[in-house]
């Protein structure tokens, strides 16, 4: 006689996560989305970059690369609808492709955000010090350090009181940020076209947003950079639970704030361009001392000194605003691990007066400065390759998002030509894309001469940039040997689980 199976093992309770539930509507999630991006900050840092690889086609690999972050955008769109659980890349990848999968593919998003918080941190100090008129501080090593990390640790006590005290703070740094840049780009443009911007000035031109006559190496390393410049905006799904409508609202942050972020950088792009032209002397923008901020170069002779001091406070309250934004997916993400048992019960803690994680919220704070001060102390040059190397971890966990929408939904796919679009081809064209740029990027980032340090034959941006994702695996493996298994047995979250996410909104 055949012995029957015993019963599966029960799958988690449906319960809430303790988070605030209705917190945010669909502008507040939006703003938290911008803020992550910190959009004044990364076009400082890497437009002019953009443009030694690209010449005057900056603004089509703006474009170009727009389109493997919305193809991705409608993967998290279409999984959050069905899945609206703050842990993202984490309970997707495992409800996709199982446990070990998924907690690697949710290490991968904390690792971006604990490189880029150390350095927007510093980046937030630097500006704001340029901003006072004191560039001595500036370039002081102990200045920048001791601003920088009471930035993180403000901004990490900002997070752990609640959701909606961040988005009030979110509101007013975005407005100042996408009001300077939006009036500065048109004043630009306005005295290029009124033949006032000097003779450096060049009309713009129709063909800036098509990329011909460019080789694949110069495209492949401005994607790379732009990356970068967009990576952030997935910050509002994160916060999904806490938002009003959880399975619609997210998603559609998510693609509104992709879209808002393309048309703000192909219209700065345009203006910047046109203005400052593309000399080696002067403000053009080949030459070489311009390469690494563009925008403050050019706030005093687009229109005087105040929007010179504009623009540098709009990068430093840019870098801050992501400071804070960045904290908050990536405590959700611990917080939802731990509700599903992958990491210690004690993540899954919410305060139960501000209804945060705030146990998750000060851990990432501590890890992000603990990182930032090694790594400035130990050499500024790493520091300044480790946010060369944050597009590894970005491409590798917008990868594992986005093959998780494909497979999750297989079954589903030809049952309407709108699934097999949004839930099959769009996805698997943009987990291709991210897939593409990984490897491009960790071949070219092998070079010794790529970036500031080396590891004898190895650059030390991919020693960064792939170490850190490769110390996930023994963390991981901690995990699984000293927790409590169920997990990594496929008990606590499935394919089949329903994810624990407030009962009412």
């Amino acid at each position: 006689m055949a012995i029957a199976e015993p019963p599966a093992p029960p799958l988690a309770a449906v319960n809430g996560k303790g988070l605030q539930a209705g917190a945010l509507g669909l502008v507040g999630n939006v703003v938290i989305g911008l803020a992550a991006v910190a959009p004044a900050y990364s076009l400082a840092a890497t437009l002019g970059y953009v443009v030694l690889a690209v010449g005057e086609k900056a603004p089509s690999m703006f474009l170009l690369a727009f389109i493997p972050m919305l193809l991705v955008a409608f993967a998290y769109k279409e999984l959050s609808q069905d899945t609206p659980d703050c842990g993202t890349t984490f309970t997707w990848g495992t409800k996709a492709f199982g446990p070990w999968i998924g907690w690697i593919g949710g290490w991968g998003l904390a690792v971006s955000a604990i490189i880029v918080l150390a350095n927007v941190a510093e980046v937030a100090a630097i500006y704001l010090f340029k901003f006072l008129g004191q560039d001595d501080l500036a370039e002081s090593l102990l200045a920048k350090v001791l601003l920088g990390s009471f930035f993180i640790i403000s901004m990490t006590l900002v997070s752990a009181r609640g959701v909606a005290v961040s988005e009030k703070m979110q509101n007013v740094l975005i407005a100042i940020q996408f009001g300077v840049l939006i009036v500065a780009s048109i004043i630009a443009l306005v005295r290029v076209f009124t033949g006032t911007a000097g003779a450096q000035a060049v009309s713009p031109q129709l063909s800036w947003l098509w990329p011909s006559g460019l080789d694949m190496s110069s495209i492949a390393a401005a994607i790379i950079l732009c990356i970068f410049i967009y990576w952030g905006w997935d910050a509002c799904l994160a916060v999904g639970e806490e938002t009003k409508d959880p399975g619609k609202t997210p998603g559609i942050a998510a693609v509104i704030t992709t879209l808002i972020l393309v048309c703000t950088y192909v219209l700065v792009a345009y203006a910047v361009q046109s203005f400052a032209g593309f000399g080696e002397v002067g403000i053009g923008l080949n030459n070489p001392n311009n390469t690494d901020d563009v925008l403050t170069v050019l706030g005093k002779p687009v229109a005087g000194p105040i929007l010179a001091s504009l623009l540098l406070l709009t990068v430093s309250v840019s870098a801050l605003s992501s400071t804070q934004t960045t904290i908050l997916p990536t405590a959700r993400g611990t917080l939802s691990m731990a509700v599903y048992e992958a990491l210690p019960k004690r993540f899954a803690s919410v305060h139960p007066k501000y209804m945060t994680p705030a146990f998750g919220t000060i851990v990432m704070g501590c890890a992000a400065l603990f990182f930032y001060l090694v790594l400035t102390f130990l050499s500024e040059n790493a520091l300044a390759d480790s946010v060369a190397s944050l597009g590894l971890a970005v491409a590798f966990y917008y990868g594992v998002t986005a093959y998780a929408c494909v497979w999750y939904f297989r079954r589903t796919l030809f049952t309407s030509v709108r699934n097999l679009f949004f839930r099959g081809i769009f996805p698997l064209l943009g987990a291709i894309a991210m897939t593409l740029a990984f490897g491009k990027s960790a071949y070219d980032m092998m070079a010794p001469d790529y970036g500031y340090t080396a590891f004898g034959p190895i650059g030390g941006v991919f020693v960064l940039g792939v170490g850190m994702l490769v110390l996930g695996i023994p963390l991981m493996l901690a995990c699984f040997a000293f927790g409590t298994k169920r997990f990594f047995r496929g008990e606590t979250l499935n394919a089949s689980t329903e994810v624990k996410v407030p009962d009412t909104y």
